[in-house]
């Protein structure tokens, strides 16, 4: 099978990773010349937002998918009328990628999802209360695109764009659910991970698998991954990104369309990945069993403060030495500050030997330059 994806980024990279034990072509595109999946793949350099690129791309795939939200949703709607399969449908694509319309769907579908008021411009009047988020509609994406108002004094701070203007939840534990669905209609649910946030770079710092969780908050997320599969109606794989507030109650932050950062130690952690649950969507087969295996976690490797240029990974020989430690790169020549280069994958037998773990290692390395 010919199978397309638009994006040629670390996601892609692992999925590609994966699937190699099957017999597949894959071809990806992306903008970037030297992406992670450029020697991995039949790859094409070009624009995955152009509606032109994105409809030649996929003409002659039997499945065209995406490692990123951000592409021409338009192109892939074209592409599934002249028949072409798009996982997910570009239907959901287009409404997930916009966030002012991803929270109206949430809201037509009973999800629970913070109170939100939609800001076209700078002109509309916010009627939120202090503090608040500012989510950009479009563009968004590791933490970009998203900032906290605090006082009147921030309120210089808004930017112009169209935006969601949401209530802010006081917020006990950040979690995520990755859900499959394929188009047959089998679902699976990979067990529930706690992500705990670098608060500077607002990025993923650490994932935590599984995540002891009382019987009522288990319910409030299964019935919200009931839900959420029920309204897409569309294969495809899906991080249901939660916030557990100090009461008890499940709201839904955002879903990316996608493979997603927050399932990473599946790769060793779980019986199947996301990866291979990914490829097993797109091709329409049967759905992997996801259950954990023991207690995983993961941790980001991203670029140091400072240094930019040629990649060096300070400390990894001694990281290479310790057990149960597992090792993925993206292939990323150059590092930049804030930038997401790889991620170290650890497994243990209880929480507090994860988290121990994982601090350590978190000590050991740091992604710097010649």
């Amino acid at each position: 099978m010919k199978i397309g994806i638009l994006g040629g980024g670390q996601l892609g990279r692992m999925l590609i990773q994966s699937a190699l034990k099957y017999d597949d072509e894959f071809y990806t595109l992306d903008p970037a010349s030297d992406a992670p999946c450029h020697n991995i793949s039949y790859f094409t350099q070009g624009n995955f937002n152009d509606y032109e690129t994105v409809l030649n791309f996929g003409k002659d795939k039997d499945v065209v998918t995406i490692e990123i939200e951000h592409v021409n949703a338009d192109a892939l709607a074209e592409l599934e009328k002249q028949g072409i399969r798009v996982v997910p449908n570009a239907n959901i694509i287009k409404t997930i990628q916009q966030k002012i319309l991803q929270k109206e769907f949430y809201k037509a579908h009973n999800i629970p999802s913070p109170e939100f008021q939609v800001v076209w411009n700078s002109d509309e009047k916010i009627i939120m209360p202090l503090p608040f988020v500012q989510k950009m509609n479009i563009g968004g994406y590791d933490g970009k695109g998203v900032q906290v108002i605090k006082t009147e004094d921030d309120f210089q701070n808004l930017w112009k764009e169209a935006s969601v203007i949401e209530n802010m939840v006081d917020i006990d534990k950040e979690l995520s659910v990755i859900v499959a669905r394929n188009e047959k209609g089998e679902t699976n649910t990979f067990p529930v991970t706690e992500m705990v946030a670098d608060p500077k770079l607002n990025l993923l710092d650490f994932n935590v698998c599984p995540v002891l969780l009382t019987e009522d908050v288990q319910e409030q997320i299964d019935a919200i991954t009931e839900k959420f599969l029920n309204a897409v109606n569309s294969p495809g794989l899906f991080a249901i990104e939660l916030f557990l507030d100090k009461e008890g109650k499940v709201w839904v932050n955002e879903t990316a369309p996608r493979l997603h950062n927050s399932g990473h130690q599946t790769q060793e952690g779980n019986t199947n990945s996301q990866f291979e649950q990914m490829y097993r969507v797109v091709k329409n087969l049967p759905l992997a069993d996801t259950d954990a295996i023991t207690y995983s976690g993961m941790l980001n490797l991203v670029g140091a403060e400072g240094y930019s240029g040629k990649v060096v990974y300070e400390g990894m020989e001694d990281v290479l030495k310790l057990p149960e430690t597992y090792v993925h790169l993206y292939g990323k020549t150059e590092t930049k500050p804030g930038r997401k280069m790889g991620h170290i994958n650890v497994l243990a037998d209880c929480r507090e030997e994860l988290m121990e773990k994982l601090v350590k290692v978190k000590g050991m390395v740091r992604v710097i330059s010649e």
